[in-house]
């Protein structure tokens, strides 16, 4: 230290410099935050698995959507302002690259057009980076729709866009009020109009240099980004710095007053509090770095923390030794003497009971804190809409859309199948019905649309139990068929008897006796038809029955033939008889229609026999109850179908599945891990069975997060926990004051996080807590806190080691830094109160549990429990170490 004393011209100067040239070169962060966005899911992740796929298929589209709330029920005008502004939207050309009349059809319209008649929703396909498309969604509002017409634009991509400029919004608010409340609050502390630029000023450089390196790291080295970067960065940096401030300037204030000279106080405020400082400040940088231990890119980006700690730790050794060097006692002007350098009077008294009185000093810790533990029930809410409010346009059309088609219309969730050869076939399409079916028998489902099921209702006619009722009509319709033509040919045999009598005795006898001939033959071949009829409908052998009908075809053939030849050979005649001829061409062509009828019910029972062949030979149908015939896919019908739901090369497929809860839901959370676990067990067995399955949608989105965001909880507060414990181990040289110590701060964070969660979901009735915030609020109440118990214990340390008692050591320690704590708990706690006014609801959370946690444990845990703790170990508290003479 003094080195730095001596050379405190030089550092702050280079500092000075190196800070601006850093500012003047380095990328924007705010840029790089605002790319990164909100949601980074790894690649793994179900959801990106989805998106990856879709995108590799060349099918990675998003839908922005276009949504009029109409006053009144749709009308003609409405329909020809909707489908002049659908007109307009036609015309653009990249990234649109589809629009959907929502009057185009019938079917269509359904879809679009609300159930009441007062909701119409266009989707835009749009193919592109959030960059075009919020582009294009501004474009659109200005030009196309104005100001006049009431219309909404929403969507996934329009969303996220509004949280990240809400964020951005709110990190400016809070670096305002940040330094403003900083400013007031050491005004007041220390009664000096020079003292609160110390902090502000060195601050200030750590903050710039912080996110100067952090920018450089994220180009270099892909270091993880997000919009809580910048916001953690100054809420941490501004609180937890002036908080190293105070107690440093306290220590120096405090050596200053025991008449030590300058350079003497500067040297020794850096043997005491430096090393607490020094202590604390590498356990905020642990419990920090450990962050980036975690999966999730979101979470990482906090580690940018870690960061900042270490550059502050530079400034606080070089910039404030240069300002007590350089200003001395002028440091305090026009104070002579800071309140933070006072005796505590408050701990002083909190001290009577926790160290005198133990036992009753924990049970007054438990009454305050233990009831509140048994409210929680850990509820979490993946409502990203929750976080910017309802006075965005794009929460605006979500809402209109679940009014008009229902919560899960908005965004459904997505089953995407994929794989490296064809799957879309009539012998693999009923396997996409059977996992359809399965998923609309969830629980929490409304229906699903795919390639069987377009509209979301089923297509019964796929079915092979109606198909095979079909052709049982079909059965019916032949025996009706034969019976018309055993009534037709009996009505032949009528005539050619009656002309048979008619034919004068001596005139042509040989053509009569052709006639009687024909007349027997008819008859024969009625009786063959009824056999026939009679056979099919008692044994339904369609085969046998087409073979013999192509019998009785040749027969009634020849009997034509010999009508006919009669017929030529009467009307060669003269005299009575050759009038006749007419009549007898008649009944020869009505044999003829008995024929072709005959061959009409012979090709529908051979085509049933050939569907029927198909359908025993299907596995699908033994597997599912779906026969889709061939040339069914290849139909002008399928073309639309199959372009909305096959993917790639047909080589992949998706479904859709509208929930009946909010997508944004807990429930719907729920709702597609049930789908994951239906999907996983319907496909064994099925042409799917090794076929790559992801899902996609919001609420698959948020179902990634509620899996990664608790495995990350878990992994990185284990990490961060062991580590902190094995570095305040070997600085305090004991395992009993890490262990309490940590204890204290879990008391304390769950009993911050049951407050949060009585206020945000029993009062505001919210869903839950956001799903990031127990992760952050745990993080940052346990780094920052620990520096409080680091504060009172190290002096504890300090004296104890000077000789005085256990008991005495700590009624010192409590009287020295309990002003110190509670001031520094009260800035830290004032930081975080910044984020209040952001409008980012899981900000206003966090800041809710820090401020409720370090606000609880600086007044009551702290002074009450620690110290009662501490006596009742006595010189046990450096177990299993010795305490240094």
């Amino acid at each position: 230290m003094n080195q730095v004393i001596k050379w405190r011209w030089p550092i702050a100067i280079g500092l000075v410099v190196v800070t601006v040239l850093l500012f003047l070169i380095s990328p924007n962060l705010t840029q790089q935050a605002e790319e990164a966005g909100t949601f980074q899911l790894p690649e793994n992740a179900d959801s990106q698995r989805a998106a990856e796929i879709l995108e590799n298929a060349g099918a990675g589209q998003d839908t922005i959507s276009l949504v009029f709330p109409l006053e009144e029920e749709l009308n003609e005008a409405s329909r020809e302002e909707i489908g002049a502004i659908v007109e307009e939207l036609e015309q653009l050309e990249a990234p649109v690259t589809d629009i959907l009349d929502p009057f185009e059809s019938e079917e269509i319209e359904d879809q679009l057009v609300s159930e009441n008649q007062q909701t119409v929703l266009v989707p835009v396909t749009v193919e592109g980076t959030n960059e075009e498309i919020i582009e294009l969604v501004e474009s659109i509002r200005s030009d196309i729709i104005g100001e006049e017409i009431t219309a909404y634009l929403t969507g996934e991509a329009v969303i996220n866009n509004d949280v990240n400029l809400s964020a951005q919004e709110g990190l400016e608010r809070t670096e305002i009020i940040t330094v403003v409340l900083i400013f007031a609050l050491l005004l007041a502390v220390f009664r000096s109009v020079v003292t609160p630029f110390i902090p502000l000023v060195a601050v200030g450089l750590t903050y710039l240099i912080s996110q100067s390196i952090v920018s450089f790291f994220i180009d270099w080295f892909g270091f993880p980004v997000s919009n809580y970067t910048q916001i953690f960065l100054v809420a941490i940096l501004f609180g937890i710095g002036t908080d190293y401030c105070i107690l440093l300037l306290s220590r120096y204030k405090e050596e200053l007053s025991a008449g030590k000279p300058v350079e003497t106080a500067i040297v020794n405020t850096y043997k005491t509090a430096g090393r607490t400082l020094l202590i604390s400040g590498l356990a905020v940088f642990i419990g920090f770095f450990a962050i980036g231990f975690a999966d999730f890119p979101i979470f990482k980006s906090a580690v940018a923390v870690s960061v900042g700690i270490a550059v502050l730790l530079l400034v606080l050794f070089t910039i404030v030794p240069f300002f007590m060097a350089v200003l001395k006692e002028k440091l305090f002007w026009p104070s002579k003497k800071s309140v933070s350098h006072n005796d505590s009077k408050l701990w002083t008294r909190l001290s009577g009971l926790s160290v005198n009185r133990p036992l009753i000093s924990m049970a007054v810790v438990a009454i305050i804190t233990i009831p509140l533990l048994f409210t929680y029930d850990d509820d979490l809410s993946y409502n990203t809409v929750d976080e910017i409010g309802g006075e965005y346009e794009s929460v605006k059309g979500l809402n209109a859309i679940e009014d008009g088609f229902g919560a899960g219309d908005s965004l459904p969730a997505q089953v995407i199948i994929s794989s490296d050869e064809d799957i879309i076939s009539e012998s693999t399409v009923p396997y996409i019905e059977l996992i359809s079916e399965e998923i609309s028998q969830v629980e929490g489902v409304d229906s699903v649309r795919a390639i069987t099921r377009p509209t979301g209702e089923v297509i019964e006619d796929f079915y092979i139990d109606r198909q095979l009722a079909q052709l049982t009509e079909g059965l019916d319709e032949a025996q009706n068929g034969l019976g018309d033509v055993q009534s037709g040919l009996t009505e032949v045999e009528a005539g050619l008897n009656e002309i048979t009598g008619q034919i004068p005795s001596g005139e042509s006898q040989e053509g009569a006796g052709g006639l009687g001939e024909a007349a027997g033959g008819l008859g024969q071949i009625n009786e063959q038809l009824g056999l026939v009829s009679q056979g099919l409908q008692q044994s339904q052998n369609i085969p046998q029955t087409v073979e013999q009908i192509a019998a009785i075809q040749q027969q009634l053939g020849a009997v034509q033939e010999g009508i006919s030849g009669a017929a030529g050979q009467i009307e060669a005649q003269s005299g009575q008889a050759a009038g006749l001829g007419d009549g007898l061409s008649q009944l020869a062509e009505g044999v003829s229609a008995s024929n072709e009828g005959l061959t009409q019910i012979s090709d529908g029972l051979e085509s049933a026999v050939s569907i029927m062949e198909e359908m025993s030979e299907s596995e699908a149908v033994r597997d599912t109850g779906v026969f889709i015939p061939q040339g069914t896919l290849e139909s002008e019908d399928f073309v639309q179908v199959l372009d909305r739901y096959a993917i790639g090369e047909e080589t992949g497929t998706k479904l859709e599945v509208i929930l009946e809860d909010n997508p944004y839901s807990p429930q719907s959370i729920e709702t597609v891990e049930r789908i994951k676990t239906t999907v996983d067990r319907v496909v064994v067995n099925t042409p799917f069975e090794d076929a790559e399955i992801a899902y996609g949608g919001i609420s698959s989105i948020n179902s990634d997060l509620d899996v990664i965001s608790s495995n990350d909880f878990t992994q990185t507060v284990t990490i961060m926990l062991i580590s902190l414990f094995i570095v305040l181990a070997i600085l305090f040289r004991s395992f009993i004051m890490p262990l309490y110590m940590i204890g204290s701060l879990l008391l304390t964070y769950f009993t911050s996080i049951a407050f949060a969660e009585l206020i945000f979901v029993n009062v505001f009735d919210f869903d839950g807590i956001s799903w990031a915030v127990p992760f952050f609020g745990f993080v940052m109440l346990v780094a920052l806190g620990v520096d409080y118990s680091i504060f009172l214990l190290d002096r504890f340390r300090e004296e104890a080691l000077g000789g005085l008692s256990v008991r005495e050591a700590m009624k010192v320690s409590m009287a020295k830094m309990g002003t110190v704590i509670i001031t520094a708990a009260i800035i830290l706690a004032g930081t975080f109160g910044a984020m209040m006014p952001s409008g980012v609801l899981s900000l206003v959370q966090i800041a809710t549990i820090v401020i409720t946690g370090l606000l609880l444990y600086g007044l009551i845990v702290l002074p009450l429990l620690i110290p009662a703790i501490t006596v009742s170990f006595d010189n046990g508290v450096w177990w299993p170490f010795k305490k240094k003479k």
